[in-house]
């Protein structure tokens, strides 16, 4: 059982870890609340994975972030799996319980439905149909977090079909598969544009997409955080469209993890923001 104590720590778990930016968003609320704590960066190795979960009690972690490749790994390591982080079927963040058991939690979905209200307060995801470029873990979490959020009707487009259909499984009533070729047609109507794939981060091509077609009303996201003006963005706003930059999910996943390790519900702040801008 975890042992009750005043100096609280966590940290990230991740091979590599350096790229992370958790330390510098944990550390900044560390600070400003004045708790007594640290949050450190925990380089594992995927065959220590095991032993460095199961020691996060030995320690007296209150737990730990996870970023890759270690997602997937940790569901099969925790006591408990909330049911969102089930349906993503990946867990970031562990919490080391009361009773010393291990609860697996992913808060991405929360992450990106607040970085969009953040910038449209009245956004709904039932308002009209929705695009996600891309299928990988994020898309997934995107995928969860507007089907929760009411969505009637997600379009979902990715280079690999199968890798597609298979996330369509998560509510096949609601996810439609479209051919990436037709991903442009796809834009018709449409309310939100979601780009989860890498295209358009630092060292890979702009993401290959016209936006011709998306109504100019519809808000256009991209979860890439470097740049933060990724070229679907500037694209997005210089014909009108609301763009929401990826900084403002990875900030507000932090949220609920930093209040299940440390007891404070922290803000995210313009302060915030710009001092992880600092680092990119």
């Amino acid at each position: 059982m975890a042992a009750p104590q005043s100096f609280k720590m966590a940290g990230v778990i991740g091979w590599p870890v350096a790229q992370s930016r958790s330390p510098v968003l944990h550390g900044h609320w560390l600070s400003q609340y004045r708790i007594k704590g640290a949050y450190l960066p925990l380089p594992v190795q995927p065959e220590a994975l095991p032993d460095a979960i199961r020691g996060l009690r030995a320690l007296g972690f209150s737990g730990c972030n996870v970023t890759i490749p270690h997602k997937l790994g940790v569901l099969k390591l925790v006591d408990q799996v909330d049911p969102v982080a089930a349906r993503i079927g990946a867990v970031n963040t562990v919490v080391v319980q009361d009773d010393g058991t291990l609860s697996g939690f992913n808060t991405d979905a929360y992450g990106f439905l607040a970085s969009l209200r953040d910038v449209r307060d009245d956004f709904k995801a039932g308002s009209g149909p929705i695009v996600i470029l891309g299928a990988g873990g994020a898309a997934r979490a995107v995928a969860v977090a507007l089907l929760d959020d009411g969505a009637k009707e997600i379009r979902l487009a990715n280079r690999t079909t199968e890798r597609a259909e298979e996330l369509s499984r998560i509510d096949p009533s609601r996810i439609k598969v479209v051919a990436w070729d037709k991903r442009n047609d796809a834009l018709a109507g449409a309310a939100l544009l979601v780009n989860t794939t890498s295209q358009g981060m630092v060292g890979y091509p702009p993401l290959d997409v016209s936006l011709d077609a998306l109504p100019k009303t519809a808000m256009v996201s991209d979860i890439v955080y470097n740049p933060l003006e990724t070229p679907l963005l500037a694209a997005a706003r210089k014909r009108g469209n609301t763009a929401v930059d990826g900084l403002g999910m990875l900030l507000h996943q932090a949220v609920p993890a930093f209040e299940a390790f440390y007891g404070v519900h922290p803000a995210v702040s313009n302060e915030l923001r710009r001092a992880v801008e600092a680092t990119l």
